[in-house]
C-alpha cells in the first residue's frame, strides 16, 4: 500500500498559492488522490485550508499560531514533520517557492529526508521516489532516486498542472504547537518590503514572460516590451545588460544571477542569448526570440525565431495580439 504524501501549503493573497495546487496535482499523480494529505500553519489557517478540498483533498493539518505568521521556516520545518510522522507520510511535496525551496533543506535536517529542488516530475520507483530535474542551466535533465524511509521535494513552478477546482470538503486535524523548540521561536521576521516589478503577474509565476535585452537600445524604448506584455498579460523580464544599465530594476533581472522562471511561453527580444541568461530560462516551455541578428545564441534554444528589426516586428505583434483578444 502507498504511503500518504503530505502537501504543505503556501498562501497567496489569503488563498492557497498556484504553487500549492500545483504541488498536490504532483502529489495525487504519485500516491492517488486518497493519500494525499494537506497541510497549511498560520494565525488563521482554516479558513484558506478550505481550498485543499477543492483540489480533491480529504483531509489536511492546520497549525494554528499567531507567531507562525513571523516565525522562520525551522518552526515549521519542525511541525511538518510531526504532522507527516502522525500519519505515516514518507514523502513531503511543497511549491518551488523560495518557502518551499528552505522548507525541503530544513526537513533534510529535522526529518532526516532525501530531498531534491527543482523538480519537473516524480514518480514511484520500488521503495525510492525517483525525480528528475534540469541541471547544469537546463542543457540536461538528472534523474535521481531518493532513498530512505523519508523524502521531500520542492517542484519548479509551472511543472504540473493545478487540478480543477471541484466542490468538496476537508477534514482539518490541529497540530499541537507546543512541541516546538522555544529557540525555534526566536528569529522574526520583522517585515516584508515589496520589490518593484511591472504591473502584470509576479515574474517568478508568470504563465507567459515578455523580456528585453540590449537590441531595446534605450530605456525610452522599453514602452514596446511593457505594451506586447500588457496585450499577452504577461509579466515583464530584462537581460542583465539592461539592469546593469540601469533601464530596469533589479528586480527584473532573468539569469544566472537573477531570477529562474519557468513559463509556459518566454519571449525574447533583443536578447542575443548569453548563457548567464539561458540558464534563467531555458526550461520555458515555449521560448520564441526576436533579434536581427540571426547568428545570436538565442536562436540555438528557441522553438520559434523571428529574425528582423524589433522596432517593427513587436509593435505588429502587440497589434494583432490585440486584434486577435478583441482589446
Amino acid at each position: 500500500m502507498t504511503a500518504p504524501t503530505l502537501v504543505v501549503g503556501e498562501l497567496h493573497d489569503g488563498a492557497l498559492s498556484d504553487a500549492t495546487k500545483e504541488a498536490v496535482a504532483a502529489a495525487q499523480s504519485v500516491s492517488g488522490k486518497e493519500n494525499v494529505v494537506g497541510f497549511l500553519a498560520g494565525s488563521s489557517p482554516r479558513g484558506p485550508a478550505a481550498g485543499f478540498g477543492r483540489c480533491g483533498v480529504a483531509r489536511a493539518f492546520v497549525a494554528e499560531d499567531p507567531r507562525l505568521d513571523g516565525a522562520i521556516d525551522a518552526a515549521v520545518a519542525h511541525l511538518v514533520a510531526s504532522a507527516a510522522d502522525s500519519v505515516g507520510a514518507d514523502l513531503v511535496v511543497v511549491g518551488g517557492s523560495t518557502f518551499g525551496r528552505d522548507l525541503v533543506a530544513r526537513l533534510a535536517v529535522r526529518w532526516n529526508a532525501a530531498v531534491a529542488t527543482g523538480v519537473t516530475s516524480l514518480s514511484r520507483a520500488g521503495a525510492a521516489v525517483e525525480v528528475r530535474r534540469p541541471v547544469f542551466g537546463g542543457r540536461a535533465t538528472e534523474t535521481r532516486h531518493l532513498e530512505g524511509a523519508h523524502a521531500a521535494v520542492a517542484l519548479r513552478p509551472h511543472a504540473a498542472a493545478a487540478p480543477p477546482e471541484v466542490p468538496g470538503e476537508v477534514a482539518l486535524t490541529a497540530v499541537p504547537i507546543e512541541g516546538v523548540p522555544p529557540a525555534l521561536w526566536a528569529p522574526k521576521c520583522s517585515g516584508v518590503k515589496a520589490v518593484a516589478q511591472g504591473a502584470g503577474p509576479s515574474l517568478t509565476d508568470a504563465s507567459i514572460v515578455v523580456s528585453g535585452g540590449r537590441g531595446v537600445r534605450a530605456a525610452e524604448n522599453f514602452h514596446l516590451i511593457d505594451e506586447l506584455a500588457v496585450s499577452l498579460g504577461a509579466a515583464v523580464g530584462a537581460s542583465r545588460a539592461v539592469t546593469d544599465a540601469g533601464w530596469r530594476p533589479d528586480s527584473y533581472q532573468v539569469g544566472q544571477t537573477g531570477k529562474q522562471v519557468s513559463p509556459q511561453l518566454y519571449v525574447a527580444v533583443g536578447i542575443s542569448g548569453a548563457i548567464q541568461h539561458l540558464m534563467g530560462m531555458i526550461s520555458s516551455r515555449v521560448i520564441v526570440a526576436i533579434n536581427s541578428d540571426a547568428s545570436a545564441p538565442i536562436f540555438k534554444v528557441a522553438d520559434y525565431g523571428i529574425v528582423g528589426d524589433l522596432f517593427q516586428v513587436v509593435p505588429a505583434l502587440t497589434q494583432e495580439v490585440r486584434r486577435a483578444r478583441g482589446q
